[in-house]
């Protein structure tokens, strides 16, 4: 039986967190299935890794900027969208959560994001377990929920910065996993 990954469009959105390295792996398993891979990276996301990663794994260019124009788009952040089966953010920290929840539109994903609310969409949370355990945090998420955004994760263990709980990406295998249920719906 086909994945029906292939020939499927994903928007991947990378914000800015550790577990950016992990995207890249995503992105590429992704293309490797058959997948036609968008990024859009935050301007903290470039601070953790280069678009050059996922340019070479996804064999697409990748978007970091409102006004960077996508060859044959007329208006970047919506076509980017309309193109996408599936829109993925991994990792998704609490920002990204918090304006998408809030209606906030100040970077190409968050705008992007906003315009997603009819779409199908797959967050993969990554933070600190005392950000993740915020009663805004969580707030935020049941917004999200409640407008059809599904979620995979955080894991629990061993964070970046040395404290234990929950706030890890899932693996890429899972959030692999996690999207095909999605196109599948």
């Amino acid at each position: 039986m086909a994945s029906v990954l292939g020939n499927s469009s994903v928007l991947l959105g990378v914000t800015g967190g550790v577990a950016a390295y992990k995207a890249v792996g995503l992105a590429g398993k992704l293309t490797a299935a058959g997948a036609k891979v968008n990024c859009i990276m935050t301007e903290s996301a470039c601070e953790f890794i280069r678009p050059k990663s996922f340019e070479a794994v996804t064999h697409q260019e990748v978007f970091t900027s409102m006004w960077q124009s996508p060859k044959g788009f007329d208006i970047g952040h919506i076509n980017l969208r309309d193109l996408a089966d599936v829109i993925v953010v991994a990792p998704a920290t609490a920002n990204i959560i918090g304006k998408v929840a809030g209606g906030i539109c100040d970077d190409l994903l968050s705008t992007a994001l906003c315009a997603c609310w009819n779409k199908k969409v797959l967050i993969a949370p990554a933070m600190n377990t005392n950000m993740w355990s915020n009663p805004a945090v969580q707030k935020n998420i049941q917004t999200l929920k409640e407008m059809n955004f599904e979620f995979i994760g955080p894991e629990s263990g061993r964070l970046a910065c040395g404290t234990e709980g929950p706030g890890r990406m899932s693996e890429p295998k899972q959030i692999i996993k996690a999207i095909e249920n999605l196109l599948s719906k």
